[in-house]
């Protein structure tokens, strides 16, 4: 490699250095004695979310490819979260960084996003963000990162210190080191397609769930097989779910998929708030109240185990909507029927 792409996969490299692994969170619970909970907490990356990984992995893949250079600008269609990740490692590198996102994102992601020196352009509804980072990338001669089709292959999934290695090694010495199941949500699906690919890779026992918000074709696809679906309407849990079908989820990797309710997504959120001490955002919710369901299973069957998701972002994200009950009323509808279930597990 010429000086500054070598010079920028140091800068990286070092940025990782700096770096600590991210907290699992052992929670146990009086409904379920013999099943233990286990939250890995990817919100205390310097970005603030599970997504920092990918964007390192995908900065690293472009900058190896040839793809990422010097004073040109980075382009990515986004939500949010993945955005203001790009946004960071953009400015570590010195590079402009431009995300494409509906209109309808919270606002304190975009406020991260220009906190790192990023650009937000918007675009009215989430299934115009691929065409139009695109369009900007050929116009600014620059580089469209595009998580959905890179997200799967930029990271190692068979080890290097991925997610799912990181999990396996902090749970060794737990009561139940082999977890029965693990629960994701879905984005672009480069992660399920980590954890997934790993755990056949390491021949580990465990099963992998992928959880489904409404409004997302995600799971249609796994049962279906189609990948010409599509959906109308946007996802309600930002971060995951899509409308089409991403090149970046891997069906095959997956044992099982549940589609959760948002209201039940936003009730969680709710119910884990005073047993973290901390609030979380949507996808959590989801990941969770997959996790639940699961343990009800397990419980019902006389299975003892432990259930590992994954604390993807955090609640300030999302002060001003999933906390808010006037705009959750508004936007989700009433949350009172998944409340209720949730107080009597």
């Amino acid at each position: 490699m010429s000086s500054w792409p070598a010079q920028a996969v140091n800068e990286i490299a070092c940025d990782f250095q700096r770096s600590a692994d991210t907290h699992l969170i052992r929670l146990t619970l009086p409904a379920f004695p013999d099943i233990i909970f286990y939250l890995k907490d990817e919100s205390t990356h310097p970005s603030g979310s599970l997504k920092h990984r990918l964007a390192r992995s995908l900065f690293l893949y472009g900058l190896c490819n040839g793809w990422i250079q010097q004073d040109k600008p980075i382009i990515e269609a986004s939500s949010g979260s993945t955005a203001v990740s790009e946004a960071y490692f953009a400015r570590l590198l010195g590079l402009p960084f431009i995300a494409v996102m509906p209109e309808c994102t919270a606002r304190r992601k975009i406020e991260q996003i220009e906190h790192h020196g990023g650009r937000c352009h918007f675009v009215s509804h989430g299934g115009l963000i691929y065409d139009e980072a695109k369009r900007l990338a050929r116009e600014l001669n620059g580089h469209y990162m595009d998580q959905f089709t890179y997200a799967e292959r930029a990271t190692d999934w068979r080890g290097n210190n991925n997610i799912a290695e990181s999990i396996w090694r902090q749970m060794a010495r737990e009561p139940f080191p082999q977890p029965s199941w693990v629960v994701m949500s879905a984005s672009t699906g480069g992660t399920s397609a980590t954890l997934g690919r790993y755990i056949r890779y390491q021949g580990h026992p465990t099963r992998l769930m992928v959880v489904d918000p409404e409004n997302s074709v995600f799971h249609a696809f796994f049962r279906q097989g189609d990948p010409n679906l599509t959906h109308n309407r946007p996802s309600r849990i930002e971060g995951i779910g899509r409308p089409r079908v991403e090149p970046s989820f891997i069906s095959g990797v997956i044992d099982e998929m549940m589609t959760v309710p948002d209201g039940a997504s936003i009730a969680t959120l709710g119910w884990l708030e005073p047993l973290l001490g901390r609030r979380v955002g949507g996808s959590t919710g989801t990941n969770m109240w997959g996790a639940l369901q699961l343990a009800k299973r397990m419980r019902a069957a006389g299975e003892a185990g432990a259930i590992v998701t994954l604390l993807c972002d955090g609640g300030e994200r999302y002060s001003d909507t999933y906390y808010q009950p006037a705009w959750v009323k508004e936007h989700i509808g009433d949350i009172r029927p998944w409340q209720s279930a949730l107080e009597n597990l």
